[in-house]
């Protein structure tokens, strides 16, 4: 009896972490950079490779990573919403191009738009890694201390702008310096 049980018993467990596997959402991927100072960084200008980002550059401003490349279909799908969250608040959003060609990256750009005020190049994709990137598109939000506060993997839709994104960007343009 025993000899049955036991097979019984593990396939019983391992549906019951299946079952709370697939009831998990797959966005919500934690982050350990939260709370965390944003890994350092100081990459070439997408627009003007000869000059150098980094994020102490950005410190006393709230401001959003956005990962993205040329090559990304799901970057196609988020860019307008980047491009209107810009236009209707004044938010700093900085590009991450990752792995991509440059040419490629510039060319969709000025296709698409751009509203990044500055996008830097992570050819080889290690700053990604600093982040802990899984996959394009995700942003980070950093604040005025340059503290990661908030991870968004995959593309940004209206919703999350409006529910998440601009409510904390306002909570932490508030919080004093």
């Amino acid at each position: 009896m025993f000899k049955h049980t036991l097979p019984l018993l593990l396939f019983i467990v391992l549906a019951v972490f299946l079952a709370i596997g697939l009831g998990l959402n797959p966005k919500e991927i934690p982050s350990p950079l939260i709370g965390k100072p944003a890994p350092a960084f100081n990459l070439p200008l997408l627009s003007s490779p000869e000059k150098t980002l980094k994020p102490d550059d950005l410190k006393g401003r709230v401001w959003l990573l956005n990962v993205w490349a040329s090559w990304c279909v799901s970057c196609r799908e988020e860019h307008p919403v980047l491009v209107d969250m810009v236009r209707r608040r004044h938010t700093t959003i900085i590009g991450l191009n990752y792995k991509d060609e440059t040419a490629a990256a510039q060319r969709w750009l000025d296709h698409f738009g751009n509203p990044y005020e500055a996008s830097v190049v992570d050819a080889d994709g290690r700053v990604g890694i600093d982040y802990g990137v899984y996959g394009v598109p995700e942003t980070f939000v950093i604040d005025k201390h340059g503290t990661v506060r908030y991870k968004h993997t995959g593309p940004v839709t209206p919703v999350d702008v409006d529910r998440i994104l601009l409510p904390l960007l306002r909570q932490l343009d508030a919080e004093a310096s």
